[in-house]
């Protein structure tokens, strides 16, 4: 009988054990960006979230009924974005051709039916398709929907009525971990549409960036300005400050925003918009200003699945989430914030805001240990520990929070003194 140390299995493992290529390794992880989210981590939250409400773009969705009346209007985005160019259709097609095996590497885990020499022209007619609405989509939301000029002015999507109605879907759905649409592609058809403007890469981030959330300050710089989607794009501009090359810290208790607050610290929004700009310094706390409203979920919960999937992400946002977890408690934290100007809700309530901060985004996280908001933690933690700060703290827990008992303790001072006063005029004449 042959050996188990000769087996096929032995063999084949020791041919890759000496064959074993750390470059090689890298790159194979380094090509994918897009990935279907598991459902281990759909679970922990709304998995709704995760999903595409309006229109489908990339693979993953492709063909689900209820995004299919969208498909119409892809098709005739083309038309009009090819037609308004005055360049061939087939010039779009060329330039997205030559970039196909890049394209289908982007998605983890690409279904057989978009892979192979079979199915090659299918996919590059998906990602022109899709691509094109894409582009012609951001355009409507930089033209505020004013684009008469090329689409009829009653027209469903494309026109001012589309604007109001049908771009907040759009936009909720171009930050999808599932939906996302490579910027190579993007790059492709706008270097057609028009070389001059977008031959610069930082163009399209920009695009893409205003697209998705024109009231941040700052687009990053980096190595590679194109980005990877749109969801990396917003992921980069909520992180520009991040450097987590410290050794690991340990974790430590964050008190709440009230207690906090309560023990002498202020807050103080800080001069960048990017989530990890918390800094504390001589009693003050700084944070940086961020909106909560109706898509603040989901944003979130993608971005968080982005980091999970993606090795190269970091933890930047869900180290933020896992912070601002530790420091809500309750519906009161939000409202000092809230006047704080640290937090713009635009939820119904402090409560609802307190939940999806406290509750709904925090499932499963976990905060880098070479996150710069331990240390962060650990100052604010250190002030609050301090004899005097938590007498104060204690002081002011017992007696001001409750105002029937400011008024008692009030009341019983002025009785103390008044008492005293007495005693002296009293005990005074004797003394004359």
């Amino acid at each position: 009988a042959p050996s188990i140390g000769s087996s096929s299995w032995v063999v084949e493992m020791e041919a890759t054990i000496r064959d074993i290529d750390p470059e090689v390794e890298m790159a194979r992880w380094k090509r994918h960006s897009i990935y279907q989210v598991p459902e281990r981590i759909k679970n922990l939250h709304n998995s709704k979230a995760y999903r595409p409400e309006l229109v489908s773009l990339g693979p993953f969705h492709h063909g689900e009924p209820d995004l299919l009346p969208m498909e119409e209007h892809k098709r005739r985005a083309v038309v009009h974005l090819v037609k308004r160019s005055g360049r061939p259709l087939r010039d779009f097609v060329a330039a997205v051709a030559e970039a196909t095996q890049q394209l289908q590497e982007a998605y983890k885990d690409l279904a057989g039916q978009w892979r192979g020499a079979e199915n090659r022209q299918r996919f590059v007619e998906l990602m022109v398709t899709d691509g094109c609405f894409l582009v012609e989509a951001m355009r409507m939301d930089a033209l505020g929907g004013k684009v008469d000029d090329d689409y009829a002015p009653n027209d469903p999507v494309f026109s001012q009525y589309g604007y109001l109605y049908m771009w907040r879907y759009i936009q909720s759905d171009m930050v999808i971990m599932e939906n996302q649409l490579p910027l190579l592609l993007l790059h492709r058809l706008l270097v057609v549409l028009d070389h001059d403007k977008y031959q610069d890469a930082r163009e399209i981030s920009k695009l893409v960036l205003d697209s998705l959330c024109p009231w941040r300050r700052h687009m990053v710089e980096t190595n590679n300005p194109l980005g990877l989607h749109p969801l990396d794009i917003l992921h980069q501009s909520l992180t520009h400050d991040d450097h987590q090359d410290r050794k690991g810290s340990k974790a430590y208790v964050m008190p709440s925003a009230i207690e906090i607050y309560e023990a002498g610290i202020n807050f103080k929004v800080s001069e960048t918009d990017s989530l990890l700009d918390v800094h504390f310094e001589k009693g003050v706390l700084s944070m940086p200003a961020v909106r909560v409203d109706e898509c603040t979920e989901k944003r979130f919960l993608n971005l968080m699945a982005f980091e999970r999937l993606h090795p190269a992400a970091g933890n930047a946002v869900t180290a933020y989430v896992i912070f601002m977890d530790n420091m809500i408690s309750s519906a009161k934290d939000v409202a000092l914030l809230r006047c704080k100007n640290i937090i713009e809700s635009g939820l119904g309530s402090d409560e609802e805001v307190a939940k999806l901060l406290n509750n709904t985004l925090n499932k499963g996280g976990v905060m880098s240990p070479s996150s710069r908001l331990h240390d962060v933690q650990r100052q604010v933690n250190a002030h609050c520990m301090k004899s005097w700060n938590r007498w104060r703290a204690n002081f002011i827990q017992t007696y001001l929070r409750n105002p029937w008992v400011f008024i008692s303790l009030v009341a019983t001072i002025i009785l103390l003194v008044a008492t005293l006063l007495q005693t002296v005029y009293t005990v005074a004449p004797f003394y004359k």
